[in-house]
């Protein structure tokens, strides 16, 4: 059985739309490379056209 990987190990990317970091999901897993936004919200916008959010909500 695989040994599991901590949180802290997990593989991070940078928002941008928000520029908050945010990390590795399961969910991702086969388009980990292909993920820009941290959150439907900021995909939304970004699709939008809106101004990015302050990243100090």
């Amino acid at each position: 059985m695989p040994r599991m990987r901590r949180k802290g190990d997990l593989p991070e990317k940078v928002c941008a739309q928000c520029g908050r970091p945010f990390a590795w999901r399961k969910k991702w897993e086969r388009v980990w490379d292909e993920v820009r936004y941290c959150s439907d919200r900021c995909r939304s916008d970004a699709k939008a056209g809106r101004a990015p959010t302050d990243a100090n909500r």
